[in-house]
């Protein structure tokens, strides 16, 4: 992991105000419903997007741009065409000057991501690359991996907390739902940690960076449902023991027992492989399917 400063804004590329001189163009004082928090440092959003890897050749998903910090250094470090979705409207204008200076490399759309499908929006090869708005972070994740093998890799920005939950290890505190959902169907690592100072305004808490890269094999559907029902049953009543947290899912004891699970464990010791192994176990005693 690569802790980072802050340090001041600087010029866009040639021909582009600075980003301070956008947001005060374009009148774009950060708005706390949206979960705006800007990211001024252009040798900031230059290392994240080279955290995404090599992007010549890449269409590149950027959630929430705001005046297009990360969007200038998506585009500058080579990304064959970058679909940035936006939902405040002020910014819509600011990134038109983007898209002039990049012509035919930019597409903005004017939208609730919780609402896109990128898969639909753009074609592969896919990367996911966005600081993303701190209120929407983990519902945009989790439906992303859902459709993990569309991608080559997500390089997301998330609150430090979430980030940790999402690469937490078991039998830490951290370690739950979004880790398994997470680690189930990706690599995951944090690979860089921003103080509060590197944005604008700063928020109460550090941020942090996590790569996730799909794995080769990904979950049919049906095995999918059932992870999610046995990962919410243990994690739903996480201080009890699994005989008595996963009673929901019926015949609790010999369920653990098929996955060869002791019954007086709970929840955050188990690896994600013993998750999958138990919900193999119950869609094994259920016929192959996984009811809800």
């Amino acid at each position: 992991m690569d802790p980072a400063g802050p340090g001041g804004p600087g010029a866009g590329p040639a021909g582009l105000p600075s980003l301070s001189e956008t947001i005060h163009r374009h009148g774009l004082a950060a708005r706390k419903a949206l979960g705006q928090h800007f990211l001024l440092d252009e040798a900031l959003c230059g290392r994240i997007a080279r955290l995404a890897g090599d992007l010549s050749g890449r269409q590149v998903l950027e959630v929430g741009p705001g005046p297009g910090g990360l969007t200038r250094a998506l585009l500058a470090n080579g990304a064959d065409h970058v679909h940035a979705v936006e939902l405040d409207s002020r910014a819509i204008a600011a990134l038109a000057e983007l898209e002039a200076a990049y012509p035919g490399r930019l597409t903005v759309t004017e939208a609730d991501a919780l609402g896109v499908d990128p898969v639909a929006m753009m074609p592969a090869p896919r990367r996911i690359v966005a600081n993303l708005p701190y209120n929407v972070g983990s519902p945009l994740l989790i439906g992303w991996l859902a459709k993990a093998d569309a991608f080559e890799s997500m390089t997301l920005m998330f609150q430090q907390e979430v980030a940790e939950r999402i690469v937490a290890a078991p039998d830490t505190s951290a370690y739950g739902r979004l880790a398994v959902a997470a680690q189930w169907r990706c690599e995951a690592q944090m690979v860089l940690r921003l103080p509060p100072g590197a944005f604008s305004p700063p928020p109460k808490v550090w941020s942090a960076v996590v790569h996730l890269v799909p794995r080769a094999v990904q979950p049919d559907s049906v095995l999918a449902r059932a992870m999610e029902r046995v990962t919410a049953a243990a994690f739903g009543q996480r201080r009890k023991m699994l005989r008595g947290s996963l009673k929901s899912l019926g015949e609790a004891e010999a369920l653990l027992a098929a996955a060869g699970i002791e019954p007086t464990r709970r929840a955050e010791t188990l690896s994600v492989a013993e998750f999958e192994a138990l919900a193999r176990a119950m869609l094994a005693r259920d016929g192959g399917k996984a009811s809800s």
